[in-house]
């Protein structure tokens, strides 16, 4: 797994480079940036699959920089300010690692973003032999395939993800970004900042709320149009 790092400070670019050179063999820090434009054309130049970002930079923060991003690698966050954090996971980081940072909340981090790769290499490496009805995601320490006419909906929490199908709920730890990347457009439908249904499934809309079965998932105002719209076009049988 190809990594860069982006921070102003030395001692930050240190640490990292220490506990990955230590703990995480399998990543290679291929460039260190000290600013966003430098970062941005490392980005383009090396297509990192991880970027560990540090929030309070000179000119623009991590933050905004990465939401300029339109091919954003996943991302870990790293800042001297927890109060960030919930903007963080609203960017659907990988996780958020505050200053100074123990060996054990790194190595939790680092094994986030190794699963995160290893069940996205699974899927590409199956999506490029087929296009299939089924992914994988990995969820109590072993790799689960979902078929997508099992999946009810998934829904973001923080820095997981659960995907409820007809039979369970699974916990991972892909970021909503990715899930939503992966499932069907034509089969699924994002409600809300942090809500993907499946069209199929739903059994009934009253005003901003989709009941699937007992669920109840939100439809936010910015995307009630749109949701609607996808939903009705062609079914909406009227007198």
């Amino acid at each position: 797994m190809r990594a860069i790092i982006v921070d102003d400070e030395p001692d930050g670019i240190r640490t990292l480079n220490k506990m990955l050179a230590i703990n995480c063999k399998e990543v290679e820090v291929v460039a260190v940036c000290t600013n966003a434009n430098e970062a941005k054309q490392k980005i383009k130049e090396l297509t990192p699959e991880l970027i560990f970002l540090d929030i309070q930079m000179p000119k623009i923060s991590g933050l905004d920089f990465f939401r300029s991003l339109k091919q954003a690698p996943p991302v870990i966050f790293t800042t001297a300010f927890p109060q960030y954090a919930l903007d963080g996971f609203e960017l659907n980081a990988l996780d958020y690692l505050v200053k100074p940072v123990s060996f054990e909340r790194f190595l939790k981090a680092a094994l986030k973003a190794k699963e995160y790769y290893e069940v996205r290499q699974k899927n590409l490496a199956e999506a490029g032999a087929q296009r299939n009805d089924y992914f994988f995601i990995k969820a109590d320490n072993k790799l689960v395939k979902l078929f997508f006419d099992d999946i009810l909906y998934a829904e973001a929490l923080q820095n997981y993800v659960a995907i409820h199908t007809v039979s369970k709920k699974y916990i991972t730890y892909l970021t909503f970004r990715s899930i939503e990347d992966y499932l069907p457009s034509d089969r699924f439908i994002k409600t809300h900042k942090s809500y993907i249904v499946s069209a199929s499934r739903i059994d009934n809309i009253e005003g901003n709320d989709i009941r699937i079965g007992e669920h109840h998932i939100p439809i936010s105002r910015s995307t009630r149009e749109e949701v609607m719209e996808k939903l009705l076009k062609g079914r909406f049988l009227k007198r």
